[in-house]
């Protein structure tokens, strides 16, 4: 029988990309690269990634590949029809999506817009356009301060957005509309998520989103990795945005994580406290603050401050913890637009007790690291092949 790990510790990078896909043209995504493009625009220090074997994957600028990493290397293909949060987190699970959540490039028909403003009781909407999130309360913030209508959104993901002050409309009034649009937006209409997206300030120079941001996803099928964990007595810790991800399903313990540095505390605490199966993290900041906000240089301080915390993860691990590295999608910011892009996502995986140095290859779908989690605990997904023997 194959060695086990006792714990897989599984954090997500998202957006962190790692060049585009043979399909990007067809998304829109033609050369999109973004750890590629980050890495080209100034020598960005990861010491500890490298090591892992990050510059083993493909060739980056100011990042060679080391002949002894002390982890394991590769590159997943999304699989799945789209390049968002939801259809690669749940490619993770083991769910294919052949295709993929409703989009609205145009904003959102009059029969949601006005079945949402009477069901939700609000007096209209401000918006209803494709927008990245700080722009559109810098240009509708003060109309709504002043009208009380929610700000409606969207993107070339499947998500209707909705940008409110909390002074103007309260954070339990915000979750209620949010609800309501959950509800409405089904069949057809059915996006994968509906976000609260709250946020403070005076006027359009100091509008500022909070970090009470609550996301609602569609549920995932039942047949995924974290429901089948927890049924068999395993524990499935989830950090950040993961459990909203899967609309809770399977999830065992839900510890709050608002940005990169919470979420990485909230993994160490994970790791120094006593369980068996799967801590599962998303580092949100560099999708939502440098990805989508098309700031190259912050995405490259985030990534050197996460690899600078890097080996304080390495250290919670005991001896028999897996951790894997990777991403959901693209967010390449050197692109024009704010959307994420399609790409290959890195695969990282290190273990005190697991084989260092392996080249893992271009793996067929993100399935492939839930099914490796599966095997390791003798469960079986529909979907994916496992890596776990060559650890």
């Amino acid at each position: 029988m194959q060695s086990k790990f006792d714990r897989i510790c599984l954090v997500v990078l998202d957006s962190a990309g790692i060049g585009e896909m043979p399909d990007a043209a067809d998304w829109g995504d033609a050369g999109a690269d973004t750890f590629g493009h980050i890495l080209d625009s100034r020598k960005v220090v990861l010491p500890n990634l490298q090591r892992l074997g990050l510059g083993n994957i493909r060739p980056l600028e100011h990042l060679t590949p080391i002949d002894r990493p002390i982890g394991s290397y590769g590159k997943c293909t999304l699989l799945s029809d789209g390049k968002d949060t939801t259809t690669g987190h749940w490619e993770m699970a083991g769910i294919i999506l052949k295709k993929g959540f409703p989009t609205f490039p145009n904003g959102f028909p009059s029969r949601i817009i006005d079945e949402f403003v009477a069901k939700a009781n609000v007096p209209g909407v401000l918006g209803n356009v494709p927008a990245s999130g700080t722009e559109i309360i810098k240009e509708l913030g003060e109309e709504h301060v002043r009208t009380g209508k929610p700000i409606v959104y969207t993107s070339a993901d499947s998500v209707f957005q909705i940008a409110a002050h909390e002074e103007i409309i309260p954070i339990e009034r915000l979750y209620e509309i949010c609800g309501f649009a959950r509800k409405i937006l089904d069949g057809d209409d059915k996006v994968g998520r509906v976000i609260a997206r709250p946020f403070l300030g005076n006027n359009a120079d100091d509008f500022k989103r909070t970090e009470n941001r609550h996301d609602y996803a569609v549920p995932p099928p039942a047949n995924n990795l974290l429901p089948m964990l927890k049924a068999k007595g395993l524990d499935v810790v989830c950090i950040g945005k993961i459990a909203s991800i899967y609309d809770s399903m399977g999830v065992t313990e839900d510890l709050m994580a608002k940005n990169n540095d919470q979420t990485i505390d909230q993994t160490i605490n994970a790791l120094n406290a006593d369980s068996r199966g799967l801590i599962f993290s998303n580092l949100v900041d560099f999708d939502m603050l440098y990805g989508h906000r098309r700031d190259t240089e912050g995405y490259a301080k985030a990534l050197e401050h996460f690899d600078e915390r890097l080996p304080e993860i390495f250290d919670a691990m005991n001896a028999n913890d897996l951790l894997i590295l990777t991403a959901d999608h693209g967010n390449d910011p050197t692109k024009d637009g704010s959307d994420h892009t399609r790409e290959y996502v890195p695969l990282l995986v290190y273990g005190k007790n697991a084989e260092p140095g392996i080249d893992l290859g271009t793996r067929g779908s993100l399935a492939d690291i839930g099914q490796t989690i599966a095997e390791n605990f003798e469960l079986r997904l529909n979907a994916g092949e496992s890596f776990l023997e060559r650890l």
